[in-house]
């Protein structure tokens, strides 16, 4: 399978040339220009457009098992609604019931993910503690690829950690070279409130935003991130959604702490108006945690991205349909909580980010992919045009436009927050492990085809901790004995 992409313009993370690439058996093989190729190879026609890296989406619920029910997005429909969107790699969630051993939750989803059409990895939550998480950990790292660990600060009663636990999986995942990963609100303060605002007789969505401020978030991040701090561990804060989580990431990073943060597609674009819509069904879509936030907070996170205090961009995607969301009719808490993106993150960021002025092309590709292989240590094998890389490679065609509606996208799930969207620059074609699987509007992908993907433990970040956790290690003071 030899594949040729000719007369584009190569954008990556650091530069933007004129060249044509050619990729053969799913690796790039050749980048410049007149090529010298096989007269066999498919030629796809970049004239015009640009050529990048294909998205990676560092965070997706496929298949999840959720408040009662199971997300409607499995990962074959999910992986090629991704593919549609430019996204040829996605990062999805382990997450253990409480006292389920770690490992047979990794198998369990491994096996789910049997079906996926493009390449995938995991992350995997803490959500219990005691010795064979400690040992389980160490097996999935050094055996299985996994270099990140999830921690849920929010969801009391089911998946929460507590601090006792968090800093027992912070040290692990610091002796283990691992990243630790976190869902930053407090979930005590959650409780509470939600508990407060029922009593007073607020039972629709619009409770979702009320029981989860922006100061609930706030404080969970400064926590976890000062917890790594004292551990010496770097941390990634997920779906960061408002000022105060930002600032506490970015007052960490000027303190030269290693913390990266991830902001998600909806986050920079929807307001938390959609809460308060007197159209229940519509209200629900929407919920999701943290919950969308006001004007202000959308422009802090933009703001975020530009200055590279926020280096991700994701969309947490986790499908519910609408009968899934009316199991909370009459009790916003019993809403599940899940929106979808990942076909239309790449697409909403061109537009809202390259096409306004708020990001580069180069950044565009920092932050839908290269940071995220970095962090996450695939690099340069995703997010690169580097010859040797995966042939996982976007054609945008900058002139292009589409509507987003529910009607013609390929994600399972009856609802689209991006709905009546006109954006401006998408895909025309999408290449997959060197694979041309997404032209001119149509897929054609193959179920099992993705591969799971190793990620190996110890990122550069790890090297330049590990000179300064020696520097910083406790000392002891030897003295003389007292005299009698």
């Amino acid at each position: 399978m030899s594949l040729l992409i000719r007369g584009g313009t190569v954008v990556t993370a650091e530069q933007t040339k004129r060249a044509d690439i050619y990729c053969e058996d799913g690796v790039i093989k050749a980048v410049g220009e007149k090529l010298d190729v096989p007269s066999s190879a498919t030629v796809v026609d970049a004239g015009g457009q640009y050529v990048m890296p294909g998205g990676i989406d560092p965070h997706t619920h496929m298949q999840l098992p959720f408040m009662g029910t199971v997300a409607s997005e499995d990962f074959q429909t999910g992986t090629a609604a991704a593919l549609a969107g430019g996204t040829t790699m996605i990062i999805d969630f382990v997450i253990p019931d409480p006292e389920e051993p770690l490992m047979d939750a990794y198998r369990k989803w491994r096996g789910w993910a049997e079906k996926s059409v493009s390449d995938y990895s995991f992350h995997v939550a803490i959500t219990w503690w005691d010795q064979s998480v400690h040992d389980d950990m160490g097996t999935l790292a050094r055996d299985h690829g996994v270099n990140s660990f999830k921690h849920f600060m929010a969801y009391k009663g089911a998946i929460m950690v507590s601090d006792e636990m968090m800093l027992a999986s912070f040290g692990r995942c610091r002796e283990l070279g691992a990243i630790a990963t976190v869902h930053a609100e407090n979930g005590e303060m959650v409780y509470y409130l939600q508990q407060e605002l029922l009593k007073k007789g607020i039972t629709g969505p619009e409770g979702h935003p009320q029981s989860r401020p922006p100061e609930v978030e706030g404080e969970a991040a400064n926590r976890a991130i000062r917890v790594a701090e004292v551990l010496g561990t770097p941390v990634y804060i997920v779906h960061t959604s408002c000022k105060q989580s930002l600032e506490a990431i970015t007052r960490a990073r000027l303190e030269g702490q290693r913390v990266y943060g991830e902001a998600l597609a909806g986050h920079l674009l929807i307001d938390d108006s959609v809460y308060y819509n007197d159209d229940f069904a519509y209200a629900a879509a929407h919920v999701m945690s943290p919950p969308f936030r006001s004007k202000e907070h959308q422009e802090a996170l933009w703001r975020g991205l530009q200055s590279g205090n926020l280096q991700t961009t994701a969309t947490d995607h986790c499908c519910f349909c609408a009968p899934q969301k009316a199991a909370g009719r009459g009790d916003f808490t019993k809403i599940p909580n899940g929106t979808s993106g990942v076909e239309d993150r790449m697409a909403v960021l061109w537009h809202h980010g390259v096409s306004t002025g708020r990001l580069t092309m180069n950044e565009f590709v920092r932050v839908t992919s290269t940071n995220a292989a970095q962090i996450f240590n695939i690099y340069p094998r995703k997010g690169s045009l580097d010859v040797g890389a995966d042939a996982d490679i976007v054609v945008w065609d900058p002139e292009a436009s589409r509507t987003i509606s529910a009607k013609t996208h390929h994600q399972n799930i009856d609802f689209n927050i991006f709905e009546g969207m006109t954006v401006k620059g998408v895909p025309s074609n999408t290449i997959s492990q060197g694979k041309l699987v997404w032209k001119d509007g149509q897929l054609d992908v193959e179920r099992g085809a993705g591969r799971y993907i190793n990620r190996p433990t110890f990122s550069p970040a790890f090297d330049a901790l590990k000179r300064k956790n020696a520097l910083a290690a406790p000392k002891s003071v030897r003295r003389a004995e007292a005299a009698e």
